[in-house]
């Protein structure tokens, strides 16, 4: 009993008796602070890990941040789909967890999130109009190549034109399919929760879809810069303790750890079902930033040569 006392102090667990008859023996700074009860070890552990994923997340986006300012270029490194779908996905789990009756961790970490993803489509926004002279540039000198080809084929049409106003319908289809989503409801929840896990089963397919924009930009791009390498470097971190604090986390009173799981099931495929893909992300910069060294490397190794 001295070394189970022992643990539950180690943990920052009340030893004093009942804190309350809703949650007997459990931490007074975790009831009182967090909302959550946590009677032993794993419960305190799951607290300890959902709290450092929410530094992660918080802090996830100020290297980007950065990166945009020193660069200029967010526009440009960053998809806009990535950003949108990102932000989607955060709206739908905060909108979920509020509905599903979540840990309190998992809607602090929502709300914060939709915050973030606003100032950083904000930015992406801001750049965007930046660079906005550059870009009439371009079309201008498109405008002017289809006028001469028209004049000169004595047609009255613009080809150069027919394109542009493409790219914008392709992503709304793109964006309406993966509004889209099929969840069966289970017996065992109620109408309340039946439609947080639907909502959250939506988050989870935009934020698995949301990476893709991503990995296409940079393999289309063949480059990283203007990407912060430490923002997914965080949010690896972050979903990963995130993940974990929900799977340590005792199931409630009456609950056997399957309903547990399926509970919290699309949260935790939205979480660790993206760390694969922003591994694939990290695997990007690696790659890329290798061969741009090996072609710095060449290129310092051929100058002198020329210069003699």
């Amino acid at each position: 009993m001295t070394d189970g006392v022992l643990t539950r102090a180690a943990f920052g667990l009340s030893t004093q008796g009942n804190l309350t008859s809703l949650c007997p023996n459990g931490s007074r700074w975790v009831w009182e602070g967090l909302g959550e009860c946590a009677q032993d070890a794993r419960d305190m552990a799951s607290i300890y890990l959902g709290l450092l994923s929410i530094l992660c997340f918080m802090v996830s986006s100020l290297p980007q941040y950065y990166s945009s300012c020193k660069t200029g270029n967010m526009d440009r490194a960053i998809s806009f789909w990535f950003l949108l779908l990102w932000l989607g996905g955060d709206t739908c789990n905060l909108v979920g967890s509020f509905l599903a009756n979540q840990l309190p961790l998992q809607t602090y970490t929502a709300v914060y999130y939709v915050f973030a993803d606003l100032l950083m489509l904000g930015m992406y926004l801001y750049y965007k109009l930046g660079n906005r002279m550059l870009e009439n540039r371009r079309v201008l000198h498109v405008v002017g190549v289809a006028c001469v080809l028209g004049f000169t084929t004595s047609l009255v049409q613009l080809p150069g034109l027919g394109p542009l106003p493409e790219v914008v319908p392709s992503g709304f289809r793109g964006r309406a399919l993966l509004s889209a989503s099929d969840v069966s409801p289970i017996k065992a929840f109620s109408s309340r929760e039946i439609i947080g896990f639907s909502i959250g089963s939506v988050s989870s397919v935009l934020y698995l879809f949301s990476r893709l924009p991503q990995i296409y930009t940079n393999f289309k791009r063949k480059s990283t810069e203007g990407v912060s390498f430490f923002l997914f470097a965080l949010v690896i971190l972050g979903n990963t303790t995130y993940g974990l604090s929900v799977l340590l986390k005792n199931p409630d009173d009456g609950q056997g750890e399957k309903s547990y799981m399926i509970h919290h099931l699309p949260w935790l495929i939205g979480s660790l079902g993206t760390l694969s893909l922003d591994l694939f992300i990290s695997l990007q910069f690696l790659i890329y930033r290798k061969a741009k060294w090996g072609e710095a490397v060449s290129h310092g190794e051929t100058t002198p040569l020329i210069g003699s």
